[in-house]
């Protein structure tokens, strides 16, 4: 039997999921970097050494895409998720060098029903992505919007 969806009125303000797994690797970084995000700190331990950053490290919107990827496999794919109308705020707090098991800690900061479109509500998250050592590499701070269950 497949798992209930998750909607609108399953995320209540305050409450907090972890979820997810991720080991970042060197040749994960370098293959998205030289996609991506071209700078010598993320493409060479020699200039990430250099750097302010202290060694090689992956890009932030690395993060970013590592995030997305944790909470479609966390809870996304299995909700009523109508997509997002954007980021409010995201922070790169320390540099994620290759090696780091990654885990998102996920806290419903508010939660709105829309009112031109009774159909959907907006919730709004605090996503910290999280290292195996309970560090926190990235904040990102938005909203998601999903479907009601009474509509």
């Amino acid at each position: 039997m497949a798992e209930p969806r998750l909607h609108f009125e399953d995320f209540l303000p305050g409450a907090v999921a972890t979820y997810g797994s991720h080991t970042i690797t060197k040749e994960e970084i370098i293959a998205f970097a030289t996609e991506f995000d071209p700078q010598p700190f993320h493409l060479n331990e020699e200039a990430g050494k250099a750097s302010m950053l202290g060694g090689l490290a992956a890009s932030g919107w690395h993060a970013c895409a590592i995030l997305m990827r944790l909470n479609c496999d966390g809870f996304l794919n299995r909700s009523t998720s109508m997509g997002a109308p954007g980021i409010d705020e995201v922070k790169w707090l320390m540099p994620l060098r290759p090696d780091v098991t990654l885990g998102v800690r996920r806290t419903v900061v508010e939660a709105r029903a829309s009112k031109s479109r009774p159909e959907m509500g907006l919730v709004k998250f605090l996503f910290e992505l999280t290292t195996e050592r309970g560090e926190v590499v990235m904040t990102q701070l938005g909203s998601i919007m999903f479907g009601r269950r009474e509509a």
